[in-house]
């Protein structure tokens, strides 16, 4: 959907406003948490259908400028007014109920396109709902709009910004929402990193409560931390995958992105829902929590006793893989005061800090055995006969589960196959379609699923002895920790691989300054800080842990400050 399309839904929805009266205009949606906006709902102050009405607001006076949304749901009145009379007649379906969120654009509606951000998929409607979408919806959630996303989730070409995609372009970052004017990177990209493929800018400029996220390998936890959002990348299979556009069902989860750890909270339990999936077989292997409440585990004494372990080695400091000729990792001057300044609060809160622990993987002299030197195959250059040397568990895996995602929508698929997708993007490159190329899709393209599955078996029991069985599980186990503490969303692939679970707090502003190489911003451009959180990553299924330990955190510290782009 263009912008003309989405402000032309807005105003439609806006003309059906009516007047506020007079003793409710103080309620503002404007930096409210969930239970805020219920509290104030159940006093009679505000109505879900004036929530949504300013929410609408706001997406309208700001949208233009931060490129948050790729459609507006045109049904979000509607459906706040059903809420609504539910309420008056005494039935509440849950502490999501009359609340808007929003979901990522690979996650299927039935009520509004789902596109992936791909122009392939423009206007593309499922036959069939995401079971999460479900499961907000039973609980009385509104989705307000569809996130603008990385196309495909990332998985389409090497040098593709991230929040950018051939349907509606690139995102903006609302803490500092302008263009890259380098020359080398004048291509309409935002100055400021947006983040992985999942978009936190309308949760930071409270366009809606929260939002739903997926990731990979960091599609929740950068975009969280680019946007001073908390973010919970979940233990893979707690929240069901059925009806998402997948990359590979090996790493795939959604997950919540909100402005609280209560918020975030209380989204993860509506998402997991009360029961397995049987679309999503995964989702049976963490058992549920006991009435399907987090918020039980928001304990602002909960870091007390915690044994919270610092992996120094690349995710702090610099280090030199065995053969490699330059240093790899390590923070820079100003994020590493950021992280000092948060293992002094944990200390001061009562944690106990084991500090250094080291992830045998990621310090093993022996090269094969090494988490650095085992990268996911990307681009060209890892293509069939050059990936001796990397895990071909992502293209195999996105040739392997998009053609099965591509199958399940039958006749409503544009293409039906992967190879028809590339067709399709390169017989309408002149419409916008791979701008970046489709690298990614190629190498995914060209595996064979057949063939090729003892490559995937052998490259995935790697994965996972080395970031699990060799890093994650064998650090926690050898110091006994609770959780460790990592820098950002730096936890991203080594969790990811295993599936395990990180949640990110707001923590700090660090200056954005692009790396060497990379040429600085030009002289008088006055870039602005970008957010950088802090992460606590544990075992499969610690999501109860890990948000006791976020929440006290976040609950000492409050460093979470909104956008001045968007008051």
């Amino acid at each position: 959907m263009t912008h003309s399309l989405v402000f032309a839904a807005i105003a439609l929805l806006l003309t059906a406003q009516t007047p506020t009266p007079a003793s409710k205009r103080p309620f503002t949606v404007v930096e409210s948490t969930i239970r805020e906006m219920q509290t104030a709902m159940e006093e009679e102050r505000i109505t879900s259908r004036e929530i949504v009405l300013q929410y609408l607001t706001r997406i309208a006076t700001y949208e233009d400028k931060l490129n948050a949304v790729i459609v507006v749901n045109p049904h979000a009145l509607e459906e706040a007014d059903a809420r609504d009379r539910e309420r008056s007649q005494g039935k509440t379906r849950g502490p999501l109920h009359g609340i808007p969120v929003a979901l990522k654009d690979n996650i299927h509606t039935t009520d509004m396109p789902t596109t992936g951000g791909a122009l392939a998929f423009d206007g593309l409607v499922p036959p069939y709902e995401a079971t999460l979408t479900k499961n907000l919806r039973d609980a009385g959630a509104i989705i307000i709009a569809k996130t603008n996303m990385t196309e495909l989730a990332n998985w389409v070409a090497t040098g593709m910004p991230a929040n950018y995609n051939g349907l509606v372009g690139h995102g903006f970052n609302a803490y500092d929402p302008r263009r890259d004017p380098r020359e080398a990177t004048f291509d309409g990209r935002p100055a400021l990193f947006t983040g992985g493929s999942s978009s936190g800018v309308g949760t930071a400029a409270n366009f809606w409560a929260a939002n739903v996220g997926t990731e990979t390998s960091g599609s929740i936890l950068s975009p969280a931390n680019q946007n001073m959002l908390v973010g919970i990348k979940p233990t893979l299979g707690r929240v069901s995958r059925y009806g998402v556009i997948p990359i590979t069902a090996d790493q795939d989860t959604p997950g919540p992105m909100a402005r609280t750890v209560t918020d975030a909270a209380i989204l993860l339990a509506v998402l997991e829902g009360a029961a397995v999936d049987p679309n999503d077989p995964a989702t049976g292997k963490c058992s549920r929590v006991a009435g399907g409440d987090y918020t039980r585990f928001l304990n602002a004494g909960g870091l007390k006793g915690a044994r919270i372990g610092i992996p120094r080695a690349f995710f702090y400091e610099k280090i030199t893989p065995p053969g490699a000729k330059e240093p790899r990792g390590g923070l820079d001057q100003a994020q590493t005061k950021v992280m000092e300044e948060a293992i002094t609060v944990l200390k001061q809160q009562g944690a106990i800090i084991v500090d250094p622990v080291e992830i045998p993987s990621i310090v093993s002299t022996e090269p094969q055995e090494n988490f650095l030197l085992w990268p996911t195959c990307s681009g060209l250059d890892n293509a069939k006969g050059k990936d001796a040397g990397c895990s071909v568990v992502f293209k195999y895996g996105m040739k392997r589960d998009f053609n099965k995602w591509l199958a399940s929508l039958g006749a409503t698929a544009p293409v039906k196959t992967l190879t028809e997708l590339r067709q399709w993007n390169v017989a309408h490159q002149r419409a916008g379609a791979i701008k970046y190329g489709q690298a990614l899709l190629d190498i995914s393209d060209e595996m064979n699923v057949e063939t090729d599955a003892a490559r995937y078996r052998a490259d995935r029991e790697k994965d996972l002895r080395l970031s699990a069985t060799n890093g994650i599980d064998a650090v926690m186990k050898k110091y006994q920790l609770d959780a460790l503490l990592f820098p950002g969303p730096s936890s991203a692939a080594i969790a990811a691989k295993p599936g395990y679970p990180t949640v990110i707090v707001p923590f700090g502003l660090v200056p954005n300054a692009p790396p060497p190489p990379a040429p600085p911003f030009p002289e008088g451009f006055a870039a602005k800080p970008s957010p950088f959180g802090v992460g606590f990553t544990g075992l499969a299924c610690s999501e109860p842990r890990l948000i006791e330990l976020a929440y006290a955190f976040e609950q000492a510290t409050k460093r979470r400050v909104p956008p001045s782009s968007a008051p």
